[in-house]
């Protein structure tokens, strides 16, 4: 009965392991913003709009932090980010005729959580906010216009 309760320990705690060492390794072996941009450059046309998107929603992310921890002028640098890679990611998008769907759909969240921020921040801070989302949202507009061309395709 002792050697029974022993095994279940030990396979609990690798299984525990196992469960735990994914999420570790994940945070630190993620490259940093600054390696992505870098990359961007290297990279072939076909993978250049996943890591522009990347990139996007990584500031899109420090964006908020920043708004939630009162570092307006920080937030306001990763919103210019976010636009910056999100141009760049529909350019590389049409141009590659790759992820354009995806693309789309991404900023289309990327917007939906700038409305959300919008809410929560102080009215003064609002307008950069408010500008990035009409940004975003021309982007949307013209993947949505290279993905459904008028006239249908010939």
């Amino acid at each position: 009965m002792e050697r029974s309760r022993a095994w279940r320990v030990v396979v609990a705690g690798l299984t525990l392991g196992l469960l735990v060492a994914p999420c570790a390794l994940s945070s630190s072996d993620q490259p940093t913003v600054e390696e992505l941009k870098a990359r961007v450059a290297n990279a072939n046309l076909a993978d250049r709009p996943t890591l522009c998107l990347h990139i996007a929603e990584r500031q899109l992310d420090a964006a908020v932090k920043f708004y939630g921890s009162g570092e307006s002028e920080k937030a306001q640098a990763a919103l210019n980010d976010v636009v910056a890679f999100a141009e760049l990611n529909r350019d590389y998008a049409i141009q590659s005729h790759k992820h354009e769907k995806q693309s789309e759909i991404a900023i289309r969240k990327m917007v939906r959580k700038l409305t959300d921020l919008k809410h929560t921040i102080p009215h003064d801070e609002q307008a950069q906010v408010q500008n990035t989302i009409e940004r975003l949202e021309r982007i949307r507009d013209d993947l949505l216009a290279a993905m459904f061309p008028k006239g249908g395709k010939k």
